[in-house]
């Protein structure tokens, strides 16, 4: 996953708006507290945004608020791994999909989720 930074200013060019969104595969993960930048987790690459190397300081973590309002490289690796977590199907139904597909089908299954969100 790669960690980037979108200005306030931005956010409109970069998700259109209400009227005529646009759809990215992204996570939301921290912003200023004067709402002026926000931290960003995605699989893919955007050229349009500032990627980052490691966190900045100065942001309120906003993912899960319980785990706090510090964001370091610890909890963007706890944000996908959280991720990841619930996007993979229920062990009941990873269970039936190794009955009805054998091990192979649910290995096809499960790297879906692997794949878009990577370690």
């Amino acid at each position: 996953m790669k960690l980037y930074k979108l200005e306030a200013s931005n956010w409109e060019t970069f998700f259109g708006t209400p009227e005529e969104p646009i759809k990215r595969d992204i996570r939301t993960i921290a912003q200023t507290p004067s709402n002026d930048a926000f931290l960003l987790l995605a699989k893919d690459t955007f050229d349009e945004l500032e990627l980052l190397d490691s966190v900045p300081i100065g942001y309120n973590f906003t993912y899960c608020q319980e785990w706090g309002l510090t964001v370091d490289d610890d909890v963007i690796d706890r944000v996908i791994r959280d991720l990841r977590k619930k996007a993979y199907p229920t062990w009941q139904d990873q269970l039936d999909d190794i009955y009805h597909n054998g091990i192979a089908g649910w290995k096809a299954t499960i790297k879906v989720t692997k794949d878009k969100y990577p370690k």
